[in-house]
């Protein structure tokens, strides 16, 4: 079979790495989507690829920008793509005649802001295209538990794009907490630096908050780490100020922070604590894009990774401070041959393997049940994510502590 069209919603930073008229100031200055995107084409994974926003008349700079750091960088590498709505026009609901412009079994990314998920999602799977999210899934339990009713209904595969899951120390941290005995705490720190609200103004607070944004890289990490616990409460706090005097609205919290009670599904009587912490006002100038790190505790054994000092440190005077690089995430170097080398980039692999299971998928040579078995980010693998991201907000929202209630099926869950 051909290789599946891509269709990549959103032109964003994660997308593009152009923002505000130019490359993004943060560590995705010629993003990643479309950059992977463009090397599993060259490499025969993708056939053909297209992009659609809301206006269109972004895109003629945003082609300048990719022929100029990713074509001239990486050896003459194709970055063309067709693009939805035409460069004259606005459209906001472009994603539509986008997605109607693919055959079934193609597939799309969606980068976009957390909002607009679940509409866009919903109307590429009714019409048998396989799906790429950003995480969050979704900010409603109810709309990531439709997204799994309807995908299961119409045969595609919905991926969760958790990158994290396979960064090489979590994911051998993971394999290692399986054999340190009964899950007993949980503790992570994710943030990136103040700068970063300038980008995401347009939607701070409105559409969506930092714990949905960085929390739920590590909550998810956790979930995959202790499938045999089910979180059960949730009680969040936040801290507020600083964004407001960056400019952003009343709503935005600067830091958030989960308490979340787990529970073993085989022995209620064992408890467990989880501790996730995320915020986007950290200094300017820390060193590192963004710190991460977390501590896990079992019966048998802990666990502690700091992924922000990786032993790759750069002075550099234009940046004028000490700089720790992450290479494991993406590598923008080019290799010997003046080709795109970052294929073992733990943001990289995260979009390939998507790619392989979409096509294996078509295929025939696998089942969407077998996919879940594999552990990857699907949609069912993810519940409990959603469940506590939306719960936190809720508990927020609502002054309280929200408890969570599952019966054990897909869609049996909720919360009082």
């Amino acid at each position: 079979m051909a290789p599946p069209s891509v269709l990549m919603v959103g032109t964003g930073e994660y997308t593009t790495g152009f923002v505000g008229g130019g490359a993004s100031g943060s560590d995705k200055k010629v993003g990643v989507v479309g950059l992977t995107m463009f090397d599993l084409r060259r490499r025969g994974k993708v056939g053909k690829l297209s992009m659609v926003g809301v206006s269109g008349r972004k895109f003629p700079a945003i082609k300048q920008h990719l022929h100029k750091n990713i074509s001239e960088v990486y050896n003459g590498l194709d970055v063309s793509f067709e693009s939805f709505p035409a460069d004259d026009q606005t459209d906001p609901d472009a994603y539509k005649a986008a997605i109607d412009a693919l055959e079934p079994g193609s597939a799309i990314t969606i980068f976009t802001p957390d909002t607009t998920h679940y509409p866009i999602a919903l109307y590429a799977i009714q019409r048998k295209i396989h799906v790429l999210i950003t995480k969050p899934a979704t900010k409603l339990l109810e709309d990531h538990l439709k997204l799994l009713e309807e995908s299961r209904k119409h045969g595609v595969f919905v991926f969760i794009e958790h990158h994290k899951r396979f960064d090489p120390a979590y994911a051998d941290a993971r394999a290692k907490a399986q054999k340190l005995g009964d899950f007993n705490y949980f503790y992570s720190y994710m943030s990136q630096p103040k700068f970063q609200l300038e980008t995401f103004k347009a939607w701070a607070g409105k559409d969506s908050d930092i714990s949905y944004y960085l929390n739920s890289h590590h909550v998810d990490i956790c979930e995959s780490m202790v499938p045999e616990y089910t979180p059960v409460k949730v009680t969040a706090s936040a801290s507020t100020g600083t964004a407001w005097d960056l400019g952003c609205v009343a709503e935005t919290e600067d830091t958030i922070t989960l308490l979340v009670d787990w529970r073993k599904k085989s022995d209620p009587s064992r408890v467990a604590t989880g501790v996730y912490t995320a915020s986007w006002t950290a200094p300017q100038k820390a060193g590192v894009h963004s710190n991460q790190y977390f501590h896990y505790m079992g019966s048998k054994g802990e666990i502690r990774i700091n992924q922000a000092k990786r032993g790759y440190d750069v002075a550099d005077d234009e940046q004028g401070h000490l700089v720790w690089y992450n290479p494991f995430y993406m590598r923008y170097a080019p290799d010997e041959e003046g080709n795109f080398a970052g294929q073992t980039g733990y943001g990289y692999i995260s979009f390939e393997k998507f790619i392989d299971a979409v096509t294996a998928l078509n295929e025939g040579r696998v089942t969407l049940d077998e996919l879940d078995k594999r552990g990857l980010p699907t949609l069912r693998n993810t519940i409990a994510t959603t469940a506590i991201l939306h719960a936190g907000r809720k508990s927020l929202d609502e002054k309280r502590s929200v408890e969570i209630v599952s019966d054990g099926s897909d869609n049996g869950w909720s919360f009082k």
